[in-house]
């Protein structure tokens, strides 16, 4: 089962495209070791406080495809620097 969610973020703090990716680079790298998961910024790249994830995993059955999914909103969650505001789940 391949789970994909694309999850909107704002970064109040960021004053620069630079401090973005940084903020940015530091959660990705995170969920990338500690989950099974890929995630990539997808669009509003040129936006210093504002950017769209897209994470994907792909598992054997849904509900672990969706365990790990959440586990990896959670953890987006918890920094405080970004806020997480619009997200849609899709199952292929």
């Amino acid at each position: 089962m391949i789970g994909y969610v694309a999850c909107e973020c704002l970064i109040y703090d960021a004053q620069s495209l630079k401090e973005k990716r940084a903020v940015l680079q530091r959660i990705m790298t995170r969920l990338k070791q500690k989950y099974n998961i890929s995630v990539a910024e997808i669009d509003y790249q040129d936006m210093w406080q504002r950017t769209k994830l897209g994470i994907v995993a792909i598992t054997s059955n849904r509900m672990t495809t969706e365990r790990e999914l959440q586990r990896a909103l959670e953890m987006i969650d918890s920094f405080p620097e970004i806020e997480r505001t619009v997200t849609t789940f899709e199952w292929f």
